[in-house]
This record gives structure tokens, C-alpha cells and sequence, in this order.
């Protein structure tokens, strides 16, 4: 960015008292002389691309790092707004969903179904936290910085898995608006029509970028929380409290255990990408109150909606219409709800439809950026080509899957909140062990695309495999039940998430005691 740039920029902020988040940063970085930053050769489409990126608003920047002269001035509103993009981005229904499935598929009683999905969202949720402190310490995109716990090559298999999860997630959301808009039109707008939709306006969106982005977030869970509200008045007093969990002792406990790994996997699924939307905030963020501030974001719009849809869930047994719309779908289980509101009814219906769009934008800007950092031809994509690309492979996957939601939650879910739990635990040992402090190896953020000052990263990605072992030996899902996992209750328990984050915890420290005294890197 050039010095008159960078000049208007602040002089806009200090007039607006604005986040800096959406200010126009359209060029690379004095730290990218690697060739996986190269700029794409001046042919005919380079110069269609330069057009499309001086678009106004536009974010042009890929995985550039963003220095600390490119960054926003200190404000407290940025604290406001880290737990404003949370709590819009989980406030939607595609959690509500997941909440419906401790009592219509786990049997669990609405009390224990309560409890394992709040401590689920709380301990998903502390983690993702964790990892969002380092976007605006260092200026890079979460798994930029994740090569230095992982190492360069390594840190790539987790840009492929994060991938998945996000666009996992957006063919999930998509197919929940699709349910809701085509409940409300009743026969008039087919499932596909309303994927289509809500697919379109979150391609919009994501590709203007973090500017955008931000400023959507900012407001988007004032609707939500509104229908999310009245919804609770409208079907609260059919929420089933009295009915117990189903099955012997055994059973309860590995399915509660199943249940509460499935709602920590939701909120963890986002640790992967946390840092991504803060890498313009300034040095001077306070690590502790990003922390903080990310955690009351998720938890509060995790827990709620999950409470929600444990109601819903709950009440299908005792109420015939609820049974009957949840046979058609849990969007028109939804929108069952809000039976006796008429017209305002479904009016509150499409609300909560484009809500999940709030959900699906962080994920389709994040799965963009992942690619770029797969290599560096990759990288010299232009990220409005990827979030055009990642958006079309969801909204397809979407449509191919349309009927077969509780299935993908249910195993897409959990497989994915292994990968991210055992990346977290070795971020966690790296970190505290050894990085912190006065003899640690410390982090050179000017590193970043350096492969020769990274890790090597062969501690990690042995860690890394030990622990996805004992999450497949402990996995319980329908195409797979690991012989650990079959022992506990009639049906088995899903401990993957806890045993391959304890394997790796475990094998982590001394594979990289190993590393620093052979390499020193």
C-alpha cells in the first residue's frame, strides 16, 4: 500500500470512528519476495483481474502478512466487534439443528441433552478461542501461523482438512435454508431453489471480502435474535422437560459422551480459521480480552440455539404436528415452531432461512484463503476466483445432498472435530512449552513463507498421525466403529476427539525435544 493510501485510509477511520477491518488493502507486503507470493504475469486475464479488485470495497489481499503499519488504530469497538462476528456467524439455525439430535437420535432426556451441549459449546468454544489470539499479534491468516507449530509442509495437510470443514459447512447451511424457505412457500419453491439463494447472496459477500464481511457480522444476529425469541415463546410451551433418557446406564453415559463431543466439534470446527478476521487489528490487542471476547460470542449463540433445538427435539414426541414436520424436514420442523403466528410466522421463517448466511460467509472467505496456501500456484489465484470456486462446489454438494442432512451431521461432524482438536493440543504444547518465555524459541512473524527459518515440522506431523490412530481406534460412526469405542454402552461412544488429542499430547514433547536438538528449528 502506498503512503498517500495508507494516509486516506486513516484519515476515513478518524473521521468515522469505524473499524479499520474495511479499509481497501489492495496490495502485497516488502516481506514477499517468496515465489508462492509471485504476482500473476501481465496477460489478458491479469489485467480483466486488476479491474474486477479496484472494485470499491473489494479485498484484493490474499495470504499476504499484514504489517503493523497496515493495521487499524487501537480501539476498544475492536473487542466489540470480535464477539459480534461470533455471535452472528452461530446464532443460526444449522446449530439449532444440531441441538434436535440428542433427543431424536442420542434418546437423551432434555436435561442431559442440556447440559452436554452447553459444555460442549463452552469447551468447542475455548479452543477456537485460543487460537484466534494470534491473528492480530502476528498479522497472518491462522494456519499461516500454524507453520510455526506445525512446520511449512505439515501445516498444508491441515489447509486440505480445513477446507472440507468449510465447505462441509456451507453445504450444510445451505441445505437448512433450502428446507426453511421451501416450508414457508409450501409447495411453491422447491429445496434447490432456496440452496440456490442463500448460496448466491453468501458468494456476494465473501467475495468483497473482510471489509464487507465485518460490516455484516456487525448487525447480522439483531434479526436472529428476535425470531430466535419469539420462537421460544411460540413453541417453548411445548418443549417436553419431563421426559428421561432411553437405555440401560452404559448406554446414557456413551451416548451423552457422543452427544456432548458432537456440540464441542460445532464451535472447535472454527479454530482453524478464528485468527483470519482479526489480522487488521493492531499488535497492541490484548491477547486475554481477544479471548475473552471471542468465547462470550460463541458460547452465548452456541448454547442458545443448541437449548433451542434440544426443545424442538424434545417436543416431537408428545406433539403430532411437530412429528409430522419433522418428516418432512428440521427446516419445516422449524417453522412448526411458530405454529398459531400465520403470516408473521413464516415472515420470522425467512429470517431465520437468511440467517445461516451469517454462518456460511466466514467459512467461504476462510476455505478461499486455505487454498491460496497450499502452494504457490495456488496463491496466485486471485481470492475472489477461489470464493467464486469453493461456493460453487458447496452449492452442489448441497443439492446432491439435500435429503440426507441428520447423516452428514452426524459423521461429518465429528470427523472433522478430530483433525481440529489434535491441531489445537500440539498449538498448545508448541506454545507453552516451547516458545513462552524468556528462554523460548520466541516467533519472528517476518518468517512466515520462509521455509528455512519454519520448523521442520516432523514432531508435529508424527503427533499429528499418532493421535488421528487413536481417534479412528475410539471413532463411532456409521461407516466405522473402532474396537475401543464398541465396548462402552449398547450402541458404542465416540471418544475420538479425547484419545487422539490425549495421544498426541502424549508423543508431542519429546518428537520435537528430538527435533530442536537435531535441526535446531
Amino acid at each position: 500500500m502506498d503512503s498517500s493510501n495508507t494516509a486516506n485510509i486513516e484519515k476515513h477511520m478518524n473521521a468515522t470512528n469505524t473499524i479499520d477491518v474495511e479499509k481497501d488493502i489492495t496490495t502485497g507486503s516488502p516481506e514477499l519476495s517468496i515465489s508462492e507470493s509471485s504476482p500473476l504475469p501481465l496477460t489478458g486475464f491479469a489485467k480483466w483481474n486488476q479491474k474486477i479488485e479496484s472494485l470499491a470495497g473489494l479485498e484484493a489481499r490474499g495470504i499476504s502478512r499484514v504489517l503493523p503499519h497496515e493495521r487499524s488504530p487501537p480501539s476498544n469497538m475492536h473487542y466489540v466487534q470480535m464477539a459480534s462476528i461470533w455471535f452472528s456467524a452461530n446464532l443460526t439455525a444449522n446449530n439449532l439443528a444440531l441441538g434436535l439430535l440428542g433427543p431424536l437420535v442420542y434418546e437423551l432426556s432434555f436435561t442431559d441433552s442440556a447440559l452436554c451441549a452447553v459444555f460442549g459449546a463452552i469447551i468447542g468454544s475455548a479452543a477456537t478461542s485460543y487460537m484466534g489470539i494470534w491473528g492480530a499479534q502476528s498479522g497472518n491468516r491462522t494456519l499461516i501461523v500454524a507453520r510455526y507449530f506445525m512446520g511449512y509442509w505439515p501445516s498444508k495437510i491441515c489447509c486440505l482438512l480445513n477446507i472440507v470443514i468449510m465447505v462441509g459447512y456451507g453445504m450444510i447451511d445451505c441445505i437448512i435454508s433450502g428446507q426453511i424457505l421451501s416450508a414457508v412457500s409450501g409447495t411453491g419453491m422447491s429445496i434447490a431453489v432456496g440452496i440456490v439463494i442463500v448460496a448466491i447472496i453468501t458468494w456476494l459477500v465473501a467475495l468483497f471480502g473482510i471489509g464487507i464481511f465485518h460490516h455484516y457480522e456487525r448487525w447480522a444476529w439483531v434479526p436472529q435474535a428476535i425470531a430466535l425469541f419469539i420462537l421460544v415463546g411460540s413453541a417453548g410451551p411445548k418443549f417436553d422437560t419431563t421426559a428421561e433418557s432411553i437405555g440401560n446406564r452404559e448406554t446414557i453415559n456413551a451416548d451423552r459422551l457422543t452427544f456432548l463431543s458432537l456440540c464441542l466439534s460445532a464451535p472447535v470446527a472454527w479454530g482453524a480459521t478464528s485468527s483470519d478476521f482479526y489480522v487488521y487489528f493492531p499488535e497492541t490487542t490484548s491477547k486475554m480480552k481477544t479471548f475473552l471476547m471471542t468465547l462470550l460470542g460463541l458460547v452465548l449463540s452456541n448454547s442458545f440455539v443448541y437449548l433451542l433445538g434440544v426443545g424442538l427435539g424434545s417436543g416431537i414426541a408428545t406433539n403430532q404436528s411437530w412429528s409430522d414436520a419433522y418428516e418432512v424436514s428440521s427446516g419445516a420442523l422449524i417453522l412448526a415452531g411458530y405454529d398459531g403466528l400465520g403470516g408473521f410466522g413464516k415472515f420470522l421463517g425467512v429470517i431465520i432461512a437468511i440467517g445461516l448466511i451469517a454462518n456460511n460467509i466466514p467459512g467461504t472467505y476462510a476455505a478461499a484463503l486455505n487454498i491460496q496456501m497450499c502452494g504457490r500456484y495456488a496463491a496466485m489465484v486471485p481470492r475472489w476466483v477461489l470464493t467464486t470456486v469453493v461456493a460453487v462446489i458447496y452449492t452442489v454438494c448441497a443439492l446432491a445432498g439435500q435429503d440426507h442432512l441428520f447423516e452428514i451431521f452426524e459423521n461429518f461432524l465429528a470427523l472433522m472435530g478430530y483433525w481440529v482438536c489434535i491441531f489445537i493440543s500440539i498449538v498448545l504444547e508448541e506454545h507453552l512449552i516451547f516458545r513462552r518465555g524468556a528462554n523460548g524459541l520466541g516467533f519472528d512473524w517476518t518468517a512466515w513463507n520462509d521455509k528455512s527459518r519454519l520448523p521442520i515440522g516432523i514432531a508435529a506431523l508424527i503427533a499429528f498421525i499418532v493421535g488421528w490412530v487413536g481417534a479412528v481406534i475410539c471413532m463411532d460412526q456409521v461407516y466405522f466403529v473402532g474396537p475401543v469405542a464398541k465396548q462402552i454402552g449398547e450402541y458404542g461412544a465416540d471418544l475420538g476427539i479425547w484419545v487422539g488429542s490425549s495421544f498426541a499430547v502424549v508423543v508431542y514433547p519429546g518428537l520435537r525435544w528430538l527435533e530442536l536438538k537435531k535441526f535446531g528449528r
